[in-house]
């Protein structure tokens, strides 16, 4: 029997009790910040919800370190990865194994976060019960070869939560506790909820521009969430590429910052996938994801 399903089905019915109090304590938080509204603290919220969901969920965890869309530097990629970190979503081999058995076994009984599962499933259930999150070295080893033998990459999985305990102290020393709230607890669960839409709500709602094997949508909304992340059946025809909004309504920030990097020298190599060139057709493509 495959490793992958095998720990799941030995892990199904654990509840991960910590998981459960942290994000239960982080959703408290977060409503408590909106009765501290100011415009400052707003702010906090904004700068670094998009160091913690573009720079680092979007362009880091995912399109560089799963997909390898796109090269950097190592400092750059260790910068990103740092920046992943901030977002409370586990660390860089926790989460780029998750999403590549993801695309590995999209919509089948490995998949960790299917909504065919059920919708709250897809969207927070997965993370509460089972060991979706949680990986024995040999199933790292398997999936995420590169990051398991990175010491520095390693370092930051285990100690992935302190970049918000330093991020917390700046905004303790800026603005006060109220600012805590708001860039710490508040931007995380707004974070959280936004990534966990593409896990949930692109395999459900949306439109299918390709014929994929699996049920994942393009949905401008939570595109719009999650810096271009929601052009999800997009993304899923092809995987690696590092372009995820195909027309020029697509508006994908990622691949806009990805393209900056390039032209600033910290992006090569950068895999981008151009439909008026691609011979490919919509409606033909039967490319699993």
């Amino acid at each position: 029997m495959d490793n992958v399903l095998e720990f799941r089905q030995s892990q199904s019915k654990k509840i991960q009790l910590h998981t459960i109090i942290a994000v239960s304590i982080f959703h408290i938080l977060a409503v408590v910040a909106l009765f501290f509204f100011s415009w400052q603290n707003v702010l906090a919220a904004a700068i670094t919800w998009w160091i913690s969901g573009s720079l680092g969920i979007g362009l880091g965890y995912h399109r560089l370190l799963t997909h390898r869309g796109f090269k950097t530097p190592k400092w750059m990629e260790y910068f990103l990865t740092v920046c992943g970190t901030l977002a409370l979503q586990g660390g860089p081999l926790s989460w780029v194994t998750t999403h590549r058995i993801h695309h590995a076994f999209t919509e089948t009984d490995k998949d960790p976060h299917s909504p065919r599962h059920g919708t709250y499933w897809a969207h927070i259930g997965w993370i509460f019960k089972g060991g979706a999150q949680t990986h024995p070295m040999s199933t790292h080893e398997r999936y995420s070869p590169n990051l398991s033998k990175d010491k520095v990459q390693l370092f930051l999985n285990d100690w992935y939560w302190l970049s918000n305990v330093f991020v917390g102290l700046v905004l303790l020393a800026i603005g006060g506790w109220t600012m805590v709230l708001w860039g710490v607890a508040f931007r995380t669960v707004w974070g959280w909820h936004s990534t966990w839409l593409v896990n949930s709500a692109t395999h459900l709602w949306g439109t299918k521009r390709f014929e994929t094997r699996d049920d994942s949508r393009n949905n401008p909304l939570i595109a719009l969430l999650t810096w271009g992340e929601g052009w999800h059946n997009n993304h899923h025809a092809y995987p690696r590429s590092a372009r995820h909004g195909l027309k020029w309504y697509e508006f994908d920030v990622n691949w806009i910052q990805i393209s900056l990097l390039e032209k600033l020298g910290l992006a090569k190599d950068v895999y981008a996938i151009d439909l008026n060139e691609t011979k490919h057709s919509a409606k033909t493509l039967k490319k699993a994801a």
